[in-house]
Parts: structure tokens; C-alpha cells; sequence
């Protein structure tokens, strides 16, 4: 396995002109990487040690405008710095751009040199620390789920995305003949990840026309989640490279499946895995039960960290994939929880609740802090539930819109404990500009539906 450059390495590619630009980023608030790019010399010279950047990329929406209401930054306060403090442990090539390198960063704020409350990366941070107080380390892995599409990004811009058409016509799960007319697109997003160190397992086509996924090795948390956001770059960067659209929407079509973001997650103690007992029917040990647990009984908290946006909740259908009730079960794909392994030490449970357009770091740190929750309060898990968990009127539900994750994320005692008041308030108001900018559209649906009729 190819691994990430040493900073030495990079030396001494600058030196031999091998690389010439290094693309200094953070991740922000949506998963996106930002950041600059470097002259290569300049980089290894000084700015490895620090840069900056305007605390705003922190304090934004998806379209970059500066909402009002965000207390750690704001037009009054002048929208100052945040320091870039490169983590040379993520140092690596950048395959798909000539003579590039990469490096992510942490967010620090400029007078304390502090991690910044909110930074996703520091958030993350936080809960595998208190993890490791405990004794254990989360282990996890990320499934990518995504659409191609057979123009370019530009070319869908310019028709107001109006004329999507999927780089397939017809469902490709597990098509190899579908996805071998994909590999122009699929082949080279496995192999320069690859050559960058991110250890891809495999790709496949999804259950919808034009729909793939990637696969990424289980890793601990901070690598997966590391992992997570430069592949999705990746995957846009490279499809754009090759004329094709790369969508993470979690559902850009109402009568097309979603996109989702499964999060698979364990823990270990010493090497060993920590979630397995073999003296359990299902290979279960105490501490994971308490783990699941804690999940389902937290999960109202969580869900805006795994649906931050209005789209992301078209994702919870009946008969989608995605769950809609809040249970766990033995592999089966109709609950919020999955449990994978079973009676193995490879037992594990994955999360189904998150879509394509979770940020990795933001969506783990909720999770752990909820599986920790569940462990300190002892909490006993349920049987497993079977059937079709679709049905059922006694079954607790995933929040069905944004509103209703804002108020739970508002209220959760957990989250304010795990990350504090300030950061719970943070993105709260995040989720409140994506409501308010929801609702200040006219929308196509709304014009086609009663322009004539109402």
C-alpha cells in the first residue's frame, strides 16, 4: 500500500522539481477541502509550519455567503483569521493533478493557538481522545455513494440542471458490463486514491441508474474520515477531468433512489476487538450493546450531523433503503442500525441514517459521542427487531425534516456535553440559514402545481 509522503520525501521531491504545487487545505463546515495552493519551494521553506486563512470558511453556507447570527464570527467582529497549522501525518501525492502534493490542516484560532471549537477536524478530535481516556480506539469506514452524470458540471450549470441524465440508463448494482462503460470515470478514481494512500477496497455500480460507490478500508476514525473528504474531491475532480458530473445530493430526483454515506464502527482494546464476545449468540459483548444503544436512543440528537440539509430528509422513503424508523437490527437493510459480522470478530454495527452529504468528521463525532453516552449510562439494548421496518406505528421515527433535527440538535443535553453550548449553537444556526434560504425560493414544484390551478 502506497503510503502518504514523509515531509523529508517531499523535500526532496521539491528539490528534484517533481512537485511543484502543494494544496494546503482545511475541511469545512459542509466537508469541502479549502484552502491554498502553494508553490512547492515556498512550502517547505516556511508556510509548513503555519498559514492562514479568514475565520468565514467556518461561519458559511454552501453558496460561501457570510449569514448573520453565528457567534464566533460576524461582520461586527470583522471576520479576522484562523491559523492553518499543517499535520505533516497527512502529507500525500496528489496523483490526478500534475506535480501536486496535499496536506490538511488543523483550524486554530489566531490569538490562542487553540483548536477552534467547531472545526470539524477538532470536533472529531475531541471524541477520539475521550475515547482513547477510556482505553479505546474507534475503528470505521465510510461507504461513498454517488451519481455520474453524462454531461459536464458546466454544461448542467448552464441548463439550470433541468436535463440531468445519469451516465447509465437502467439499475447497475453489481453490473459489471454496466460499470466496465464507467471505467473511463471509476478506473482512475480507484487508482490515483490508491497511489495517494487511501487504502480503496473497490468500487461498484448502486441500485440506481448511474449511481456508484466507493469502498474505503476500516480505518480509525480520523483516517476514515480524512479518507472520506479527499475522496470525495477526488471523485469530482477526476469526473470533471473526464466531462462527467459527480453529484453527492442525497437525492436529486424524487422518483430515483437517494445517496447515502453508511458509517460502519467498532471499537478496540489493545489490538483486540473490543465489540466481540464469543460466548454471545450474536458475537456481541456488553460494551457494544451499550454502544448500540446508546445510538438508538440518541439518534434524534445526531440526525442534523447525518441530514444537514432540506434534501437530505427526501432521502427517508418508504422502500429506499433508507431507514425510516429508529431500530437495529441483524442484517437488515430496512433498519436505521445494521448489525455486520454477526458472530465474528469482525462484528460491527453500521449506521444507515446518513446521506451522501454528511461531512465525515461531523457525522462521526456524533456517533461516538452518542455510543460513549450509551456506554456511561449503562444502557440495555432491545432484541433485535425483524421484518420489514418500514411498517409499524409504534416504531420510533428519524426526524423527517431539518426543522425537527434543528430542535433536537438545540435541545441534546449529549451534544452540548460533547462538544459545548457554543459549538451546539453553531450549527444550529447553520441548519436554521439552510431552512431560511429554503423557504425564500420559489420553487419549480410550486410554480408547475399552481400557477394554473390555485
Amino acid at each position: 500500500m502506497p503510503t502518504p509522503l514523509s515531509f523529508d520525501q517531499l523535500k526532496a521531491q521539491v528539490a528534484a522539481q517533481e512537485i511543484d504545487t502543494v494544496l494546503a487545505v482545511i475541511v469545512d463546515m459542509q466537508g469541502r477541502l479549502m484552502g491554498k495552493r502553494f508553490h512547492a519551494r515556498h512550502f517547505v521553506d516556511s508556510a509548513w509550519e503555519e498559514t492562514h486563512c479568514c475565520n468565514y470558511l467556518l461561519a458559511t453556507d454552501l453558496e460561501m455567503s457570510t449569514p448573520e447570527g453565528f457567534e464566533a464570527t460576524s461582520w461586527e467582529r470583522g471576520y479576522g483569521d484562523y491559523i492553518m497549522k499543517p499535520d505533516l501525518e497527512t502529507l500525500r501525492p496528489v496523483p490526478w493533478l500534475e506535480g501536486t502534493a496535499m496536506v490538511l490542516c488543523d483550524v486554530l484560532d489566531h490569538h490562542t493557538h487553540q483548536p477552534v471549537p467547531h472545526s470539524p477536524r477538532a470536533m472529531l478530535q475531541s471524541q477520539v481522545a475521550r475515547l482513547k481516556e477510556m482505553g479505546f480506539d474507534a475503528m470505521m469506514a465510510t461507504e461513498l455513494e454517488f451519481f455520474l452524470f453524462e454531461k459536464s458540471l458546466t454544461e448542467l450549470a448552464e441548463i439550470g440542471y433541468r436535463e440531468l441524465k445519469p451516465i447509465s440508463g437502467y439499475n447497475e448494482d453489481y453490473n459489471i458490463f454496466q460499470t466496465t462503460k464507467e471505467e473511463h470515470v471509476m478506473r482512475p478514481i480507484r487508482n490515483h486514491l490508491y497511489a495517494a494512500g487511501i487504502p480503496v477496497e473497490n468500487t461498484k455500480g448502486e441500485a440506481e441508474a448511474g449511481q456508484e460507490e466507493l469502498n474505503i478500508k476500516y480505518g480509525p476514525a480520523l483516517d476514515c474520515a480524512d479518507y472520506h473528504a479527499i475522496a470525495k474531491h477526488a471523485v469530482k475532480e477526476i469526473a470533471w477531468a473526464q466531462g462527467h458530473a459527480a453529484s453527492f445530493l442525497a437525492k436529486w430526483h424524487h422518483e430515483r433512489v437517494g445517496s447515502s454515506s453508511h458509517v460502519h464502527m467498532s471499537l478496540w482494546k489493545d489490538g483486540e476487538p473490543a465489540f466481540f464476545d464469543p460466548s454471545d449468540k450474536l458475537g456481541m459483548s456488553a460494551l457494544m450493546k451499550a454502544w448500540v444503544a446508546g445510538l438508538l436512543k440518541y439518534t434524534p440528537d445526531l440526525t442534523y450531523f447525518l441530514a444537514p440539509y432540506i434534501n437530505s430528509y427526501k432521502r427517508f422513503a418508504k422502500g429506499s433503503f433508507a431507514p425510516t424508523s429508529i431500530t437495529w437490527s441483524v442484517d437488515n437493510r430496512t433498519a436505521a442500525y445494521r448489525l455486520c459480522g454477526e458472530g465474528s470478530k469482525a462484528v460491527r454495527i453500521e449506521c444507515r441514517v446518513g446521506g451522501s452529504d454528511l461531512n465525515p468528521y461531523l457525522a462521526m463525532a456524533a456517533l461516538i459521542a452518542a455510543g460513549i453516552k450509551g456506554i456511561e449510562e449503562g444502557l440495555e439494548l432491545a432484541p433485535p427487531a425483524t421484518g420489514d421496518m418500514y411498517q409499524g406505528d409504534d416504531l420510533d421515527r428519524v426526524p423527517v425534516r431539518l426543522s425537527d433535527a434543528r430542535q433536537a440538535l438545540m435541545r441534546s443535553d449529549l451534544l452540548k456535553d460533547a462538544f459545548g453550548e457554543g459549538v451546539v449553537r453553531h450549527y444550529a444556526r447553520a441548519a436554521e440559514v439552510e431552512i431560511e434560504e429554503f423557504e425564500r425560493v420559489v420553487t419549480d414544484h410550486e410554480i408547475a402545481r399552481g400557477f394554473e390551478r390555485a
